[in-house]
């Protein structure tokens, strides 16, 4: 690395772990490709599994009596089921032992500025889900659909009605280019700075998609992001041991990523 182009940050290995939502979410995912994810979870000791609406007892049998969350996914992930099948979807989540739920807000409804649908919709999945346990939702926002207005204002809404994080993006989120192939920014240094500047204080940010290596992850960690989603979290921890990141707090270089940039998964 040239040192010009790097930036340093204290961490260890167990706070770089408890900042990955590993995502089991991909469309062909099978319930085998879900048992060696959830094994990479216990490995690791992420912060949670992030899995889809029916692995749900699967993985809440296997994950028991570790530190690793089960976080479920509901509307995903376009985000345009009615309100009512929003609510029990996130009910039966947390029924069934979902320490987290990360909902897809109504993304056609955000564009038209109905606020009130929007408001309205992110209370009441909020309510079902605290009210079952206390578990946390993560409204996520996908980013790529919406103008940075948008996006501030969604903030407003979330830190009014009082949920535990918002999330930039579903990491499917592609929009179709003028030359016709479909791209993905995902997370980007532009929207960490908008999300955290109009959260309101102790909200939690989640990246989703274009956050992919250990120099990645450093860097939104320094602008204020407490969780990220990944499929590559075997290979962000495995180069932060190659760089020698223990149990011990150690100084660790990163590049800082571009300020835009094609993302995904």
């Amino acid at each position: 690395m040239s040192p010009s182009r790097t930036t340093a940050t204290t961490t260890t290995l167990s706070l770089l772990a408890k900042t990955i939502d590993h995502s089991l979410l991909h469309p062909t995912l099978t319930d085998a490709d879900l048992a060696r994810g959830l094994a990479l979870c216990i490995k690791h000791s992420v912060a949670s599994a992030c899995i889809k609406p029916y692995h749900v007892p699967l993985a809440k049998t296997t994950l028991k009596n570790t530190s690793v969350l089960v976080c479920a996914v509901i509307a995903f992930p376009h985000g345009n089921s009615a309100t009512e099948i929003k609510v029990a979807e996130a009910e039966l989540a947390v029924r069934q032992g979902a320490d987290e739920v990360d909902m897809v807000v109504n993304v056609g409804k955000v564009l038209s500025g109905e606020w009130d649908y929007v408001e309205g919709e992110i209370r009441r999945v909020n309510e079902s889900v605290v009210r079952g346990g206390g578990a946390v939702l993560k409204v996520i926002f996908e980013n790529d659909y919406l103008l940075p207005e948008h996006i501030v204002r969604l903030c407003e809404v979330c830190s009014a009605v009082g949920v535990a994080f918002v999330k930039t993006s579903t990491g499917y989120g592609f929009v179709k280019r003028e030359n016709g192939l479909y791209s993905y920014k995902g997370a980007t240094v532009g929207d960490f700075r908008l999300m955290r500047g109009a959260c309101k204080p102790g909200m939690g940010i989640k990246a989703d998609g274009g956050v992919r290596t250990l120099d990645d992850l450093l860097h939104v960690r320094e602008l204020g992001v407490a969780r990220i989603g990944a499929t590559a979290t075997e290979q962000i921890l495995e180069e932060a041991v190659r760089r020698g990141v223990g149990e011990e707090l150690k100084t660790v270089e990163f590049r800082p990523m571009e300020g835009a940039g094609d993302g995904g998964y």
